[in-house]
């Protein structure tokens, strides 16, 4: 069993930074792919980042060139590096080990002036 907590999510303006944080603990994240996803109210969660054990990394096109995603398996963390942050952007950020059940409880992100 892992258990996943996300972090670093808060109120921003447009074009402002954040950088969440997805700490594991109970089994090292190692040998998993991680991903970040986000569901926006009223809409279907989507995939956002994710990352293989080798870290190599995948984008959806809406944050590509905006968001890094990275792992640090010494620290047993997935993080997720989001700039240029747009209203569109808000949303409960969720992180995963995929194509396993384990699900992080999820941290608001709101983008907003």
């Amino acid at each position: 069993q892992v258990q996943l907590v996300e972090s670093g999510g808060g109120l921003v303006q447009p074009g402002g930074s954040l950088r969440l944080s997805c700490a594991a603990s109970g089994r090292t994240l190692r040998l998993y792919a991680m991903g970040w996803y986000r569901q926006a109210p009223g809409k279907q969660r989507e995939v956002v980042a994710t990352i293989t054990s080798s870290g190599s990394t995948n984008y959806a096109n809406s944050v590509k060139g905006r968001f890094t995603i990275s792992r640090d398996n010494a620290k047993n963390t997935v993080s997720l590096q989001m700039n240029s942050l747009k209203p569109e952007d808000t949303a409960v950020y969720t992180c995963n080990a995929l194509g396993t059940n384990f699900w992080g409880q999820g941290t608001q992100v709101t983008v907003s002036s």
